[in-house]
């Protein structure tokens, strides 16, 4: 398989953008259980377009098939699906935010264990994963991925607790970080969201099956009904027996991911009880009130800005125009730039229109700014169409910290915002004028009142540096170099 094009799913540099997590899936007790696995990726396949894995079970045996690149390339054959019979199945789509991009690190993981075969599929990233592997290393454990799900499954089967719920509880609250999880064993499967709530997790319900996924609109794809979010810290167990909820962890308040309203979530998902689209037409009304502008349009930096532009100008009162043109057909397949041609960058997927952006004065809108190379890239390609003035509105605070809780995101060092002040950047960028949604306007649009102290609803810290947990790997220096050694003790 060749190596991935360096473009994410808008069609942008793909070290200038976040990264989507992972996608999660899960059903039981329906008899197309992996061909309705498959169309669940399929509908979270933004979440994820590095690698996909689906483990099934027929009542005797596991059966498993992973592989590196996008669902409809490589479960799309028959004979897939074939190759995966069974009541049950659990489902991963795979952004990696720890372990390289290799066969050996696509989920859902499996092992055979003393109380029987155990899949398991993780969203989110845990912050000591490194200092748990050291230490699960030098105690004999032999890992065979560089992810930090496999911790989990060592945590597991080490355990000493008697049942397989047990054993996952005793796991988990030895692990830091962010995670809502599924797994698939003998007798059923398990779903369990940790106790901030940070990566989402949803259940659904179709023809007496019960489902698990990261977005509504996997449910959607199947005609499954939704029945309701998994909350923080619940444990939902599906057996022969029913369904079964129980809250193991300590409670915490609720600290979910706000950037999945900004970027992440499909926009025709419902996160949390609100529709992912509305949110980002009242991010965008939020930021007209904030930072207006006097312009002739408002145009969007394609997809992912279209509903925050949209919400721009119905506020403004400006026209809406689609200024730039995204090319859908160009995907990861196609041919690797040579250095003649690399110099096209972003013209690949995008095209700024010259009839609609000759001699007017353009509000452009975009998600976010990481680096700030692509935004670079798209404001001289607006320009050079003839635009008049550009004037950049982002649909979010400035990014200026890291996440380490299921996003890859640069280290602080390369974020545009953690280096410049705002007219730095905008004249690095090349606009007239640049600004950003403040952090209590985006609360506002979420639906909660402005940023206050501890009691604030969401997990921020991309934008304030407020971690809702314990950064221990990198508090204790275990990146970079220190954490590449422990990689490669752990294969040794």
């Amino acid at each position: 398989m060749a190596d991935l094009l360096p473009w994410d799913r808008d069609g942008l540099d793909r070290e200038d953008r976040f990264h989507e997590e992972c996608g999660i899936f899960a059903i039981h007790r329906h008899g197309d259980a992996a061909a309705h696995t498959i169309l669940g990726l399929h509908a979270l396949q933004h979440r994820g377009q590095e690698a996909a894995g689906v483990v099934s079970f027929d009542g005797r045996h596991f059966h498993s098939h992973r592989a590196i690149g996008l669902i409809g390339d490589t479960f799309s054959k028959r004979w897939v699906v074939d190759s995966l019979p069974g009541h049950a199945a659990i489902g991963h789509t795979r952004y990696a935010t720890t372990g390289a991009t290799a066969l050996r690190n696509v989920q859902p993981l499996f092992a055979d264990m003393a109380f029987g075969g155990f899949a398991l599929a993780h969203n989110g990233n845990l912050t000591n994963a490194q200092r748990l592997r050291h230490r699960l290393v030098e105690q004999g454990s032999l890992f065979q991925s560089t992810t930090d799900t496999e911790v989990l499954v060592h945590l597991i089967a080490r355990s000493k607790k008697t049942t397989l719920v047990k054993r996952l509880v005793d796991a988990l609250e030895q692990v830091e970080g962010a995670w809502s999880l599924v797994g698939l064993f003998d007798d059923g499967i398990v779903a369990v969201r940790d106790p901030l709530g940070v990566r989402p997790l949803v259940m659904g319900e179709l023809d007496g099956a019960t489902i698990f996924a990261s977005e509504t609109c996997a449910l959607d794809i199947l005609g499954a009904a939704f029945v309701r979010d998994v909350e923080p810290g619940e444990m939902v167990v599906v057996d022969g027996r029913g369904v079964h909820s129980s809250h193991p962890f300590k409670s915490h308040p609720r600290r979910f991911c706000i950037f999945e309203y900004v970027y992440f979530a499909r926009p025709d998902s419902v996160v949390e009880g609100r529709g992912v689209y509305e949110v980002r037409k009242r991010i965008g009304a939020a930021l007209a009130r904030e930072a207006p502008a006097e312009a002739d349009l408002v145009v969007p930096v394609p997809d992912s800005g279209v509903p925050a532009a949209i919400g721009y100008a119905q506020a403004s009162g400006l026209p809406f125009e689609l200024g730039i043109i995204r090319n859908h057909y160009v995907g990861r397949t196609f041919i690797e730039p040579t250095d003649s041609i690399r110099h096209l960058g972003v013209k690949l997927k995008h095209n700024a229109n010259p009839a609609t952006l000759g001699g007017k004065r353009v509000v452009l809108v975009d998600d976010s700014i990481v680096r700030g190379t692509t935004s670079t890239k798209i404001v001289a390609m607006v320009r050079n169409a003839g635009a008049r003035e550009v004037h950049m509105r982002i649909a979010s605070p400035p990014t200026t910290h890291s996440c380490f809780y299921g996003v890859d995101t640069p280290e602080r060092s390369k974020l545009l915002a953690a280096r410049h002040n705002l007219e730095e950047m905008a004249r690095i960028i090349g606009v007239d004028s640049l600004a950003f949604l403040s952090i209590d306007g985006l609360y506002r649009a979420v639906g909660e009142p402005a940023r206050m102290g501890e009691a604030r609803a969401f997990c921020d810290a991309c934008f304030t540096g407020d971690y809702p947990t314990r950064l221990v790997d990198h508090d204790q220096g275990e990146t970079g170099a220190q954490m590449s050694v422990l990689l490669e003790e752990a294969g040794r």
